[in-house]
């Protein structure tokens, strides 16, 4: 745990949210981006290709409440969306590789004054079937040969 209260998974789930939502693209447009924002499973994905892992419950409950409550990101009917506030600090970080990106957005984190919480929860379900999800979906698709695509057999 950081010693003001964030945590590694804090900027984990932070990064994974800004690559998910298109936000951290090179002067990207937030009105080019989906204003919705993106869904559980689209955050799952990235955190396990920046990490390797998929983020537990608790985890992302967690980091989510303390971004929530430092006004970096916002939930609503399941969409999470980067802030005002959480697209200031990702373009005024360091810069850093990829692979150090999640480091050094803690490091940015840890300067912060403490989170503060906020009430929102994540349901076991709603988390378990955002996994499976993303599981399905990264699961490749059998290639069909050509006579069974046109319909021929």
């Amino acid at each position: 745990m950081g010693e003001n209260g964030w945590r590694w998974s804090d900027a984990w789930i932070f990064v994974a949210l800004v690559i998910a939502s298109g936000a951290g693209r090179h002067r990207r447009a937030a009105a080019t981006r989906r204003p919705e924002g993106v869904r559980l499973a689209d955050v799952l994905s990235t955190a396990d290709h920046l990490n390797q892992a998929i983020p537990e419950r608790h985890e992302v409950e967690g980091a989510v409440r303390r971004l929530v409550g430092a006004g970096l990101v916002s939930v609503a009917d399941g969409w999470f969306r980067v802030t005002p506030d959480g697209e200031r600090l990702w373009r005024t970080r360091p810069s850093a590789g990829l692979g150090t990106t999640v480091d050094t957005v803690q490091g940015v984190l840890t300067r912060r004054h403490p989170p503060a919480e906020s009430e929102w929860h994540l349901d076991e379900d709603d988390h378990a079937a955002a996994v499976q999800e993303y599981v399905v979906r990264s699961i490749p698709m059998p290639r069909r040969s050509p006579e069974e695509h046109s319909g021929r057999q």
